[in-house]
């Protein structure tokens, strides 16, 4: 027998006869039949309401919305509309329909009327193709089969995933090239004279770290890190940084060229979205006006001053953050535990970073509800539009939340803090906290790791369990039922829908966002893979692993976690594409900053090239950085000290007069050294020049790379010679 098709399934709570919401319900589903839908009840421990719209309402979807040329050919012969037209057109007419209280299927669902509202997975030749081919561990890293997506969850998440796979690929040269840089730190530039210098330094005297009770210290303690750092702060991390900038926009071209191919063999080159939504009003009511545009520059104010005040919030969360760092060094630094005491700075940086992933996890769920709230104040005209508005501004909220705390570590820390004798102080109290003593870029990598590598894991671990826990709990909750029906006399043979109806209705649900969360995600791991790239070579690395599984975690996850989404047409990525080229170029003036003003690599040039033993003789054989570490180090003597410093005067049992700190200060009256100006305009004209070299590389490829391949161009070309020539 011919198994009969259902658009969608309504579920509702089984309601007391003659109550509110029983009338209320029915109301609705008069307006559908009137509309000459079929409704299948079946009962169960809720009411399930099978729903199947009409053919004449496809006849006049396609009537409206086909070519004019296709028109003559196939009016005699009604061609079969795919299943993913069916649902979406279906979709707009439940949440459009207006029962004669003036109340839609949203409003019902807010009053508990109906529980939910979904199309259904069915076991089909598709679904069993994606199952084996797609949604399973086992095929890691073999090719998706897009064609197939598109025709099961339509072409919105099928760009997405076409999206995601090309961003991936591209990922692997990215990745290799970070790995190369910190391999070559490692072999090439392990021998440096730098760090050379900081492990053979052992009577080089440093200033403590903090006011009370804190000794002195000797420069070679931080050998370790100092080769560290070096891995990461060396000559190849510059290149590195130009190649950065020059894949994100190869990416994006590739990208744009690909989406072409796959929008003209989808067919999507006319198809228009606006035209779209008006065919489906229309088609749901005759009578339907359409919404004008709509601009008021009043509202735009509003809403402007209050985002700027959100991300005021978002930056005062990062000085927080600060504040707990700085406070957390000094009562650490004085702890009565030696582990802690002698690590402070790492375990303050550490926790700090573990903090603001926890302020990130938090701070996402406001931004979220504050963008709802700051687009409902817009009115935008259509679901897109609105879309596209509510993706800009949760996407600046998202990266200040993620973004505050690197840029402050990346360019703020240890350069507004004063100098021994004269600190900068919190409440007159707690001393900002200082650079790592092997440069400031260690900071900044710790951070970087700490908040990628807790995102990745703990986020994806979630974003699986808490789907796959909800699923089962719900399979649990409904399955008693049946057994004490079995007890009974013989049931009446049971309708094959139930079982599937129920099947589906155990998964979870999806809504609007669900497509909208994993494009946010993906969109910030790429801020994080391309902006500080420079001081966290390994970021492409880590976006490659996460990005493999993520595919196939969100095709289990919509294949046999959740609902069958409802499918919606789109000719490309939207809005993001825009965000991904903003990120483009912040990654340029990003990456040009951090080794203008993070990494050491200009201080150590103009020292080579204006200040070294090179300078005053020739010497072939000696290396020009020799004598670096100690110009970089300005003197403080003892007796200068703020009162309420404690210091033990006494080192090794040696009475110390002076120590060392990193800066360019006079030895006399602690102002600025002229060298300090040296590198201080050093830094700016390396700037300027990496960002307007990267910048001019990035347009030329972007010039380089055509938009549109060629075929596709003819192919258009084609189309239209062949339309005319027929209507001539």
């Amino acid at each position: 027998q011919n198994e009969e098709k259902w658009d969608f399934v309504l579920v509702s709570d089984i309601h007391e006869t003659g109550s509110e919401k029983e009338i209320k319900r029915n109301k609705f589903l008069y307006e559908l039949s009137k509309k000459g839908f079929t409704i299948k009840k079946i009962e169960d421990t809720k009411l399930f309401y099978g729903v199947r719209a009409p053919q004449h309402i496809f006849w006049k979807y396609q009537r409206l919305l086909t070519n004019p040329d296709s028109r003559q050919q196939n009016s005699s012969a009604q061609q079969d509309v795919p299943v993913t037209t069916r649902i979406r057109v279906v979709h707009f007419i439940l949440q459009n329909t207006v029962t004669s209280d003036l109340e839609k299927l949203h409003d019902l669902m807010k009053k508990k009327v109906f529980e939910a509202a979904f199309p259904l997975h069915k076991k089909e030749e598709i679904t069993e193709i994606l199952k084996k081919k797609w949604a399973r561990w086992r095929v890691l890293f073999k090719e998706q089969p897009i064609e197939e997506i598109r025709s099961y969850f339509g072409e919105k998440v099928a760009l997405y995933f076409a999206w995601l796979g090309w961003y991936t690929y591209l990922l692997v040269f990215a990745a290799l090239a970070g790995v190369a840089t910190v391999a070559a730190g490692a072999t090439v530039f392990s021998s440096s004279q730098v760090s050379k210098e900081i492990c053979d330094a052992n009577n080089t005297i440093m200033c403590p770290l903090c006011d009370q009770n804190c000794s002195f210290w000797v420069l070679s303690d931080t050998c370790t890190y100092a080769k560290v750092t070096h891995m990461i702060d060396n000559e190849a991390t510059v290149v590195f940084a130009m190649f950065m900038a020059i894949w994100a926009t190869v990416f994006l071209e590739l990208w744009k060229r690909e989406r072409a191919t796959v929008a003209t063999s989808w067919d999507l080159y006319g198809w228009d979205e606006e035209e779209e939504e008006l065919a489906l009003q229309l088609i749901n009511n005759p009578q339907h006006e359409p919404r004008w545009y709509q601009h008021s520059y009043f509202r735009s104010t509003i809403i402007l001053i209050l985002a700027v005040l959100m991300i005021m919030v978002l930056i005062g969360i990062a000085h927080a953050l600060v504040i707990y760092r700085a406070v957390a060094m000094a009562l650490f630094t004085q702890s009565e535990v030696n582990l802690l005491s002698r690590h402070a700075d790492t375990i303050a940086v550490l926790t700090g970073a573990v903090l603001h992933y926890l302020t990130i996890v938090i701070m996402t769920k406001v931004n979220w509800q504050v963008a709802l709230f700051l687009c409902s104040l817009e009115k935008p005209r259509t679901f897109s539009q609105g879309e596209n508005n509510f993706t800009v501004k949760i996407f600046i909220f998202q990266f200040f939340t993620n973004f505050s705390s690197l840029i402050y570590i990346a360019f703020f820390l240890g350069r507004i803090n004063g100098h021994p004798g004269h600190y900068v102080r919190i409440a007159g109290h707690w001393r900002l906290e200082e650079c790592h003593p092997s440069g400031c870029i260690t900071d900044l990598f710790i951070q970087m790791a700490v908040i990628m590598v807790l995102k990745q894991t703990i986020s994806n671990i979630m974003e699986y369990l808490i789907p796959w826990i909800s699923h089962q709990l719900r399979k649990k909750k409904k399955r008693p039922k049946k057994r004490s029906l079995m007890l009974g006399e013989e049931e009446e043979a049971e309708d094959p829908c139930k079982k599937q109806w129920l099947k589906n209705y155990e998964l979870n649900e999806v809504n609007v966002f669900s497509l909208f969360n994993e494009y946010l995600e993906i969109v910030i791991q790429y801020s994080f893979t391309t902006i500080f790239v420079a001081a966290f070579p390994l970021a492409p690395l880590l976006a490659l692993i996460n990005n493999v599984i993520e595919i196939h975690m969100d095709a289990i996850k919509m294949m046999r976690l959740r609902r069958r989404m409802v499918p919606r047409k789109a000719k490309d990525i939207g809005i993001w594409l825009q965000v991904l080229e903003a990120i483009g170029t912040l990654a340029v003036i990003g990456n040009g900053l951090v080794i203008a003003i993070t990494s050491d690599f200009i201080p150590v040039q103009v020292y080579k090239y204006m200040y070294s033993p090179c300078t005053r003789q020739n010497h072939t054989n000696m290396d020009c950085s020799t004598g670096y570490i100690n110009n970089s180090l300005s003197v403080f003597h003892i007796r200068d000290f703020e009162p309420h410093t404690k210091v033990l005067p006494e080192f090794n049992g040696v009475q110390i007069k002076e120590c060392r700190y990193r800066d360019y200060r006079n030895a006399d009256d602690y102002t600025y050294t002229i060298q300090f100006w040296h590198i201080f305009a050093a830094r700016l004209a390396f700037l300027i020049l990496f960002e307007h070299v990267a910048l001019c590389v990035k347009l030329i490829a972007a010039w380089y790379i055509p938009d549109v391949p060629q075929k596709v161009k003819n192919t258009i070309l084609k189309e239209k010679y062949v339309h005319l020539c027929k209507e001539l």
